[in-house]
């Protein structure tokens, strides 16, 4: 179960309001890391998405030194790092809410097998959006029993750890 992820912003306020509005969230500033905030879901797992200034970076501390942040002065703003996130917002307000921003946003299949909308924060980040006319098709594929049915039939290894 995933409980929170963070992204980068270009302006942070902004993007967490946009985010906010698509989940049905609060905003509220992040404290420890100055110029960031989060959006509270407020439901009964804790889900939240930080968002941080673009360049931020999480690097290792030493010993028993938490995480310290960093800030890159010249970051490329695109990411491998996104998320598959159920939201209360209809497919239309996901459209209408990603326009009236100046981001993308498509409706995909992927690979014949569920369907997401490419939700891009200042067309850099990508979420996977999961309004409720797809969710159920999205959580239906993710069973275990279906997700092994698929990996036979499509001959994919299971590598074991």
């Amino acid at each position: 179960m995933i409980h929170h992820i963070s992204v980068p912003a270009g302006d942070p306020l902004n993007v967490a309001r946009v985010l906010a509005a698509l989940c049905g969230g609060n905003v509220v500033p992040f404290t420890v890391h100055p110029g960031s905030y989060i959006v509270l879901m407020l439901d009964e797992v804790g889900t939240t998405i930080e968002i941080y200034p673009a360049g931020t970076e999480m690097i290792p501390g030493n010993g028993d030194q938490q995480s310290i942040f960093s800030h890159n002065p010249q970051p490329s703003g695109y990411t491998a790092t996104h998320v598959a996130l159920t939201v209360p917002a209809s497919l239309e307000k996901i459209l209408e809410v990603a326009a009236r921003a100046g981001w993308r946003a498509l409706y995909c299949r992927r690979q014949d097998l569920f369907d997401v909308v490419e939700f891009w924060i200042e067309n850099k980040v990508l979420l996977e959006l999961l309004p409720p006319t797809i969710a159920p098709q999205y959580l239906a594929f993710m069973q275990p029993q279906n997700l092994k049915q698929y990996l036979t039939s499509a001959a994919i290894p299971v590598l074991q750890h």
